[in-house]
């Protein structure tokens, strides 16, 4: 991890129009910083234009001498905690882990840690600064009682290409889930927009006017009154597989919040088996499965002896 702060220089050689805004500049520039994270550190006087005080909207024009300061990331507040997380991969640049259910992702109200964060800083001494902070990158999530595989970026520039990836739909993410009934036809796309219920605020909901949302799926072993599916996301909005299956007429087995209790399970089945990407460094194409775990298997037991 860097101790040190790095410092860039750049003389500018060309601009629109004769002048350029000073962050719109920099963000051009080869530097591995988002634009936020630049715009920061010009407010934060990191940033001198002529050995001189900059703000993002000064003004820069050719023969410019731009110095920018990185200085090395700072503590997070966030603790290392010793939890049990399965790692399935892990090089300098990223982890990938099985997330059990029941994990939540991230700290936040009412769960200040114990979250998948927490194990991560204490799995991962090598984690380095990802925004100015030491704390490991998140480029996707899964939902606390949703388990399976996730990729975590170690690095900034490995979190920055991982979120290209993913943004330019070149993630693969696979779900096994259980639901009531048996889609027909058993093999589809759910092609729905998705946003924040009009009434219900805890709840997503499909919605004239949401985000696009896409979600491929096909039987992979049918029961009486239930159906073990695969399903692979082509957009990645918030709860969007439980509230495609919802809207389908086919909840997840255990889902409270779009369906109901189960007897089968403690949570709603929906488990990540499948994630495959390259790798943000070597370009490799990386791939990764799963088997469901032991609080899920159960269920499809007890269906298959029925």
């Amino acid at each position: 991890m860097t101790t040190e702060t790095s410092v860039h220089e750049f003389i500018v050689s060309r601009v629109v129009k004769g002048e350029s805004r000073l962050d719109q500049y920099l963000a051009g520039q080869d530097t591995g910083l988002t634009r936020s994270r630049l715009q920061r550190l010009i407010v934060e006087g990191q940033v001198l234009v002529n050995d001189g005080p900059a703000k993002p909207s000064s003004k820069v024009r050719e023969g410019d001498r731009v110095t920018l300061s990185v200085p090395p990331p700072r503590p997070s507040g966030l603790v290392a905690q010793d939890i049990p997380v399965t790692v399935v991969y892990q090089d300098r640049d990223l982890v990938v882990i099985d997330k059990p259910g029941g994990l939540t992702v991230h700290p936040g109200p009412g769960h200040p840690d114990n979250t998948l964060v927490n194990a991560l800083l204490a799995m991962c001494p090598d984690i380095q600064g990802i925004g100015g902070e030491i704390r490991p990158g998140i480029v996707h999530r899964l939902d606390k009682d949703t388990s399976g595989l996730m990729m975590v970026a170690k690095t900034h520039d490995a979190h920055n290409n991982l979120s290209a990836q993913i943004k330019a739909r070149q993630v693969t993410k696979g779900y096994l889930a259980l639901v009531e009934g048996t889609p027909a036809p058993s093999q589809g796309k759910v092609d729905a927009p998705v946003g924040r219920h009009p009434r219900r605020r805890t709840r997503m909901a499909v919605v004239v006017g949401g985000k696009e949302a896409r979600t491929g799926y096909r039987l992979r072993e049918g029961f009486p009154g239930y159906s073990l599916m695969e399903l692979y996301l082509e957009t990645g909005r918030t709860h969007q597989i439980r509230v495609h299956m919802a809207h389908i007429g086919h909840s997840l087995v255990g889902d409270t919040l779009y369906g109901h209790k189960s007897p089968l399970v403690n949570r709603h089945f929906l488990h990540a088996f499948h994630l495959a990407f390259q790798h943000p460094v070597s370009d490799e194409p990386l791939e990764f499965r799963t088997e469901l775990p032991d609080d899920l298997t159960p269920a499809i037991d007890t269906l298959r002896g029925g």
